[in-house]
């Protein structure tokens, strides 16, 4: 009985570029062991989409793939390299943990990117003193896989990110807080709202922001209505209190929405003529805001926000989340009302908790 296998492997030795990528789609679904060493010398051959063969069959055989390509992140060909930390990535094994640390000091970007993937999915914690140095990376691609690579590690490398946030280069810092963003660690409440009002950077101030949303540490309620009195944190600080959701909020978001807290000196909205500025944006995200928190409280309001064009779309869809609550209230705004935009909308909210548009 012939063997297949051997067959394939046979062919990746063939002159032409055709049949040598053929036979590496067909190792790669017999997902045969033996196939690895021939596969891997493809890495070297000279047409991509060879290449490109290879690696999608060493990926798809997997752990047998592994121990070799961990020798191939310091084979002397670039390309190599760059090919075996891409299916490492892929695999995530941490058979090859100290060769992918090794590699994040790799002068190509892009080994230095996949062996950061790998290093996040497989959580490896002895990972995350070298990871640290490249949030601040020269390629945004490395800096933005170390900051998810350190999300992923988790509460191992929280310290680390606590550190971070008073590191001199203002890079590690905001990657610091996105990546504390994205493990929503109760943890990094405290030192976040240090850093919203101490440090310098606008960019991190914002990130900050929308790191507590992202965490929903009820914690940062008063502070964030702090912040809502700076014009560039205002709408930022609006939509986190709604993610957070906490129901003290409330009141003063409906007094963004109807027009009691404005700031002074709002800048025009870009493009928009100078009847739109700044808090128009900032109301809309109070509406949204207040559909999140689902307090019924809000409900008046939003009501009222059909009658404004610029909140409308959104105080229709934030009137979806109550429920069958709003139907006596908009139907009243349907029999009342001769603007046919508006009466649009409340059809549609009415569509959307329950009731039949048949019966207006």
């Amino acid at each position: 009985m012939a063997d297949s296998v051997a067959e394939q492997i046979a062919a990746l030795q063939d002159d032409d570029w055709a049949i040598r990528e053929e036979a590496a789609v067909a190792l790669g679904a017999f997902r045969d062991p033996r196939a690895v060493g021939p596969l891997v010398g493809l890495l070297r051959d000279s047409d991509r989409a060879v290449r490109e063969a290879a690696i999608s069959a060493l990926t798809a055989i997997g752990g047998p793939s592994v121990p070799v390509l961990g020798l191939c992140l310091s084979d002397p060909q670039l390309g190599v390299q760059e090919a075996a930390s891409s299916v490492l990535a892929s695999i995530a094994d941490e058979r090859v943990i100290d060769p992918l640390i090794g590699a994040l000091a790799n002068s190509d970007w892009i080994v230095r990117m996949h062996a950061t993937k790998a290093l996040g999915r497989i959580k490896a914690a002895g990972a995350i003193d070298p990871l640290i140095p490249l949030l601040q990376d020269k390629v945004k691609a490395v800096r933005e896989e170390a900051t998810v690579a350190l999300a992923k590690i988790g509460d191992a490398a929280l310290s680390s990110l606590l550190d971070a946030l008073k590191h001199p280069e203002w890079l590690v810092r905001l990657h610091a807080v996105e990546a504390l963003a994205r493990m929503r660690s109760p943890r990094a409440v405290e030192p976040l709202l240090w850093v919203l009002f101490n440090d310098t950077d606008q960019a991190i101030r914002e990130d900050v922001i929308r790191a507590l949303g992202q965490i929903g540490d009820s914690r940062a309620t008063e502070f964030l209505v702090t912040a809502m009195k700076e014009p560039r944190l205002r709408t930022l600080a609006v939509e986190s209190l709604g993610q957070i959701g906490d129901r003290s909020a409330v009141p003063l978001l409906v007094a963004v929405l109807e027009g009691a807290d404005r700031l002074e000196g709002l800048r025009p909205v870009a493009g928009c003529g100078d009847r739109w500025d700044e808090e128009m944006v900032t109301k809309g995200a109070a509406v949204r805001a207040l559909g999140s928190i689902g307090d019924d409280t809000a409900i008046p309001a939003l009501l009222k926000a059909l009658d404004q064009t610029e909140t409308r779309a959104d105080a229709a869809a934030a009137l979806v989340k109550f429920g069958s609550k709003v139907i006596a209230p908009l139907l009243t705004i349907m029999t009342q009302s001769s603007d046919e935009n508006v009466r649009f909308h409340v059809k549609d909210t009415l569509a959307q908790v329950g009731w039949r548009a048949g019966r207006i």
